[in-house]
């Protein structure tokens, strides 16, 4: 396991080449990224919809714990996904790597094919294939969205925050590892607590939203309206928490480790 300061170097590295990818990888990769969310998500669902009533927050811990699949596919096989850029892309900024508008560019672009593949997956799989569509995983698609877009304006930031958190530490971490079954753990075991603990991820919410839209379950307007709002908090959580408290934190010791 690399020390801190070295993660800080690595992180950095990864940032920049998040930005020189052109165009069409990053389409590709995004909407990879959008896409395996989703599909942990729909694990969650497939998983506990059944158990939930029987075995109450054990079954939430239960749904986290297969929900990381998403990321470790995007972190160990590609994909980009914009909660994890928010992080690496902005330490690299902090490290004056890549310009503003290069950021702005990436999270653009990244944030789009993320939600498009995260549509995608909810209304093919989910809605046209009916793996959310039957009584038993509506039901559960239905609570799961209705928790998300009742929360207030504040709550959605402040739950974004603690998402990318751990989003960003999970990251960090699987930079930091040295083989695969330590990048392995490294993931999992962050990002199942934010979803244990209910955290709100900004492109996991661009499946549940929609697909229970696609069942008569929400608007797009509710949609829209948690959607800008978790996001806020992710970006938050991302640059802030974790970009810029290692940097603050490991900067120096970073430096010394090129000379």
């Amino acid at each position: 396991m690399m020390n801190p300061a070295e993660i800080l170097a690595v992180t950095i590295h990864h940032g920049q080449e998040k930005v020189k990818r052109p165009f069409l990888e990053k389409a590709i990769l995004g909407f990879i990224g959008g896409a395996m969310i989703s599909l942990g998500y729909l694990l969650y669902i497939r998983t506990i919809a059944s158990v939930v009533e029987d075995l109450g927050s054990l079954a939430s811990l239960i749904g986290a714990s297969v929900f990381p699949i998403g990321l470790i596919v995007i972190l160990m096989g590609g994909g980009e996904l914009i909660t994890s850029n928010m992080t690496a892309v902005s330490a690299s900024f902090f490290a004056k790597k890549v310009t503003f508008v290069e950021l702005i560019k990436n999270w653009i672009v990244i944030t789009i094919f993320n939600v498009l593949g995260a549509i995608f997956v909810a209304f093919v799989f989910g809605h046209l294939v009916g793996l959310t569509a039957t009584a038993e995983f509506k039901d559960e698609l239905f609570r799961l969205a209705q928790v998300k877009i009742s929360a207030s304006w504040s709550q959605e930031i402040l739950s974004g925050i603690g998402c990318n958190w751990f989003v960003g530490i999970a990251m960090w971490l699987c930079y930091g590892a040295k083989d695969a079954a330590g990048k392995l753990l490294a993931i999992w075991f962050p990002i199942m607590a934010f979803v244990a603990i209910g955290f709100q991820h900004s492109i996991a919410n661009a499946f549940v939203i929609p697909a229970a839209i696609f069942e008569n379950g929400a608007s797009w307007l509710d949609f829209a309206h948690n959607f800008s709002f978790v996001y806020l908090g992710n970006i938050i959580g991302g640059v802030i928490f974790v970009a810029g408290f290692y940097t603050l934190g490991y900067r120096r010791q970073m430096n010394e480790l090129k000379k």
